[in-house]
């Protein structure tokens, strides 16, 4: 089974911007972090827990709260 996650490893490891628990989409390869609203890619079984690398799930303004841009 390649790609998945070790279950033992995803009960250790959270979202390195909230420090929530994540949870793996396996059609996705990658770990979800509700929290954050960020999926971080798992690569070869290596999850790469990098904001930098993580995929926006919420793309609407309204749901990244603050308003928008000053005026």
């Amino acid at each position: 089974m390649s790609g998945g996650i070790d279950p033992e490893l995803l009960a250790v490891l959270v979202c390195p911007v909230t420090r929530t628990p994540l949870r793996y989409d396996p059609e996705r390869e990658e770990l979800i972090s509700d929290a954050a609203g960020l999926a971080y890619p798992v690569r070869g079984g290596v999850p790469v827990l990098l904001a930098e690398e993580a995929r926006q799930l919420r793309s609407s303004p309204r749901e990244a709260g603050g308003g928008g841009p000053p005026a």
